[in-house]
């Protein structure tokens, strides 16, 4: 999966109507004649704004995670990856967004994707690899016209 890097604009405030008691996805509950609460998504989502930048998913390896062609990607890089996050990894010159799945053997690492038409990545130390930021959050566009 290739991505399109964006930078994270965190200076404008844009306060949405939050649900504050949360929307239902099981039995339907009376609706909220008010809401009162306010959410700001810079603030929700960014964690930290020096570190953190936008990318947009390209491609289909990650589509068993829920990550699809288009997606909009929040990745933090001051975030210290772990076993079984989602990363964004320079390797050999080229991005890519995967699953860090550490090896028993402590000789290399894999970028595993999620999805069975690619193969996972073995990262050796012959490679010339980063880890840019660990993924925090996936924005999915639902109406699709």
């Amino acid at each position: 999966m290739k991505l399109i890097l964006y930078s994270a604009d965190s200076s404008s405030e844009l306060k949405l109507a939050f649900a504050d008691q949360g929307i239902r996805a099981g039995f339907p509950s009376p609706a909220q004649d008010y809401m009162g609460e306010s959410i700001d998504l810079n603030r929700e989502l960014v964690r930290h704004p020096a570190t953190t930048f936008y990318a947009r998913a390209v491609g289909d390896s990650m589509v068993g995670c829920g990550i699809g062609d288009g997606d909009l990607l929040v990745i933090d890089k001051a975030i210290e990856p772990m076993e079984g996050d989602i990363v964004v990894a320079f390797i050999d010159g080229e991005f890519t967004l995967k699953r860090v799945k550490l090896d028993p053997t402590g000789s290399c690492l894999w970028l595993m994707p999620a999805n069975d038409e690619y193969k996972p990545i073995k990262v050796t130390e012959d490679n010339h690899f980063i880890v840019w930021g660990v993924l925090t959050y996936n924005i999915k566009r639902q109406l699709r016209r």
